[in-house]
């Protein structure tokens, strides 16, 4: 594969050095590896567990809540089936793909471009013993070469922000069967409130991204043929996680940028499906 900007080989090169903790022993719990963040309510018991398996209760709490915020956007995928062929747009070190075999038996092909990642991924779906049916690729979620019409479904885990949407939604529409589903769940600024905050800024030059403004998602997936059919907001769902993350020993640093630009309004967390028509 080629990088075709500068940009591109800078966020490359941030991911194939990235060893962060908080994906990596969030993963060793149970060999399901992540690179986005979780949902729902904190067992905040896990903060008065003896000193000796304190550590040990907060992070597996941490990767239950990543565990879930993936599960949940699969369930936004449709109707599944083994025959079926899904794309993993941005697929990181490749739990979500896993899982997503896992739940329908199908076929799923991840893209990342590190190199890193794809062969992290590709060797975890060896160990699990479902190379066959899950691959992963070092190639541009822009410009995949993969057939036209081949995917059932797509979804981006928080890899939007890497992208211009339009260029993004292009490429989607063209590799979605007709009445194929999109799914995404990603940050964005709120327009109500006008240019990205600081603290939204702060998010921005930590991990090398371009945070949107949530109407360019809108916009773009109609001049691309994606029609919205649901559109869920998950941001107080994801501030528990961030308020356990802030409080463990994978902390690092993002947690008060991410947690003020939430609270203040001026940055969400959503979950948009659309269907290709």
């Amino acid at each position: 594969m080629t990088i075709v900007s500068d940009y591109q080989n800078d966020v490359a090169s941030y991911w194939n050095a990235e060893r962060n903790a908080v994906n990596l022993r969030l993963g060793d719990v149970s060999g399901i590896y992540h690179h986005h963040y979780g949902i729902g309510e904190v067992d905040w018991s896990v903060l008065e567990a003896p000193d000796d398996v304190r550590e040990e209760a907060i992070i597996a709490e941490l990767h239950r809540l990543e565990n879930d915020q993936a599960r949940l956007l699969l369930g936004h995928l449709g109707d599944i089936g083994p025959q079926h062929r899904l794309l993993d747009a941005g697929s990181g070190r490749g739990g979500s793909s896993i899982l997503a075999n896992a739940a329908f038996g199908c076929q799923v092909d991840g893209v990342s471009i590190s190199q890193t990642q794809v062969e992290f991924a590709n060797r975890q779906a060896s160990e699990r013993g479902v190379a066959d049916k899950v691959r992963f690729h070092f190639k541009n979620m822009l410009d995949t070469g993969f057939e036209a019409g081949a995917y059932q479904a797509i979804w981006n885990n928080e890899s939007t922000m890497y992208v211009v949407l339009d260029d993004l939604f292009a490429a989607h529409s063209r590799l979605l069967a007709r009445g194929g589903r999109y799914v995404t769940i990603t940050g964005c600024y709120d327009d109500v409130y006008g240019l990205p905050s600081r603290a939204v800024s702060t998010i921005n030059a930590h991990y090398v991204c371009d945070i949107h403004p949530r109407s360019a998602y809108f916009r773009a997936m109609a001049a691309n043929r994606l029609v919205p059919t649901s559109v869920i907001d998950l941001t107080a769902d994801t501030i528990p996680y961030w308020e356990l993350r802030q409080k463990s020993s994978v902390a690092t640093g993002i947690e008060d940028a991410f947690l003020d630009a939430y609270r203040d309004g001026g940055f969400q967390y959503l979950l948009i499906a659309a269907d290709r028509v």
